[in-house]
């Protein structure tokens, strides 16, 4: 995909400002009247050429941004081990509508209830005392912690749902609850409480705490000291993506300053980034870099890669339930007719013209009149049709989403589309 440049038409040279320097220094005057001679007198230069040639710009170059075709290096991999976290527990909701939660004559609420009277200076003798009560339940708690890990006093939201015969949750409150890590032993890294809300009507017994974590014990992520391990993402796991990668890292490391496109064609400078597998990439942090470990591996994680250059497989992603279509664009099809039901789609081959002879039409075309449509041969050759032709045919046909799956897969398992195909 090529970068997108705006057309504006001829440029203009800028015009000068004098309004805000009326003091302008006599030395500054005397050497612009001296070049403006010098480059009058130069043969081959007139006065119109001077008038048109742009005015110096002394400003600094601007700073490199990514653009449309470039990605970091953030975007497709992660630091290894530094995922996220999930916390647990298990807490009491109460406040529940009449007859919405757990029975009381349940020992698995029953218990942990009587307890809850007994901290607060009211102990039960009986647990059968609890028999009707039926406006609190028995909750299971989740807290997802990002890979970035949580400081002391960080805020989580928290995923609620029932654990015995609670029908709806809304409304609820949660009783001040400990939520601990995800092994035994691990010991409490949060308390949670806070007001139940539900995300979807249909499903009244799950339902979700905003910022009803607070984190009690930080949760860091382990060091880097000599090297920095990254993974690629699941969708990007490829051999020519991590080379790539690779490459684009030692790149941006011999010239900080031109971590483009340049950085990873030329293969020049340092190679401290090495790709191990598909997966892997290893970046050796230099003596130098380690005191300052921080900015360095921010440098390799901003690093600036070109899409173009990752080489990535053609892919086709199919979700039957959803009826979504979702492909790369490099995705082609070779020469196929495809009937389905009541629809008949073929690709064009157009033959190599003849000199002093007009091209042949295709035979085809001329006997189907409404259920037929033509699908253009890309650039690249003649033999093969994108898969964005084949889906402007099918909007061009109206044909439903359903069939235009089927047909995807039917053309895969042929061996006519060239590219993945993932059934979601």
């Amino acid at each position: 995909m090529g970068s997108m440049t705006a057309d504006h038409g001829p440029a203009r040279a800028p015009i000068a400002d004098h309004s805000r320097t009326p003091r302008a220094s006599a030395s500054v005057l005397a050497l612009a009247l001296a070049l403006t001679l010098a480059l009058l007198l130069t043969p081959g230069v007139s006065a119109r050429q001077l008038a048109q040639a742009p005015a110096a710009d002394s400003r600094p170059a601007a700073e490199s941004r990514p653009t449309a075709d470039n990605v970091t290096v953030q975007e497709l991999t992660r630091i290894a081990g530094h995922g996220s976290t999930v916390l647990r527990g298990i807490g009491i909701v109460t406040g529940l509508g009449k007859g919405k939660g757990d029975k009381g004559s349940e020992l698995a609420l029953a218990r942990p209830l009587a307890k809850v009277y007994e901290a607060n200076g009211n102990p039960l003798p009986d647990l059968r005392e609890l028999a009707k009560a039926e406006n609190a339940a028995l909750v299971a708690l989740e807290v997802v912690i990002p890979a970035q890990g949580a400081q002391m006093d960080d805020e989580f939201d928290i995923r609620v749902t029932t654990l015995h015969s609670a029908t709806n949750l809304a409304g609820g409150q949660l009783m001040i609850s400990p939520i601990s890590g995800p092994l035994p032993g691990q010991g409490v890294f949060a308390m949670g409480a806070g007001t139940l809300y539900l995300e979807d009507a249909q499903t009244p017994t799950s339902a979700v705490i905003r910022g009803g974590a607070r984190i009690v014990r930080p949760i860091t992520m382990p060091a880097i000291v000599s090297r920095l391990t990254l993974t690629l993402m699941p969708q990007y796991r490829y051999h020519t993506v991590s080379a790539r990668i690779a490459e684009a890292i030692n790149g941006a490391l011999s010239d900080p300053q031109d971590a483009g496109e340049d950085a990873q064609t030329t293969g020049s400078g340092l190679s401290l980034a090495q790709a191990i597998d598909d997966t892997t990439i290893v970046v050796r942090i230099p003596d130098q870099e380690r005191g300052n470990v921080p900015q360095f591996v921010g440098m390799i994680m901003g690093t600036q890669v070109t899409l173009g250059l990752l080489q990535q497989p053609a892919e086709v992603r199919v979700n039957p339930r959803t009826g979504s279509i979702v492909f790369s664009g490099n995705v082609e099809i070779s020469p196929v007719a495809v009937s389905h039901k009541n629809l008949v789609i073929t690709t064009i081959i157009q033959p190599p013209a003849q000199p002093g002879r007009p091209i042949p039409a295709p035979a085809g075309p001329q006997r189907v009149t409404d259920r037929m449509v033509a699908i253009d041969t890309s650039g690249r050759g003649r033999e093969r049709a994108r898969i964005q032709d084949l889906l402007a045919a099918f909007r061009q046909l109206d044909v439903p989403v359903e069939d235009r799956i089927n047909i995807i897969t039917q053309l895969h398992r042929a061996g006519r589309l060239h590219a993945r195909l993932v059934v979601e």
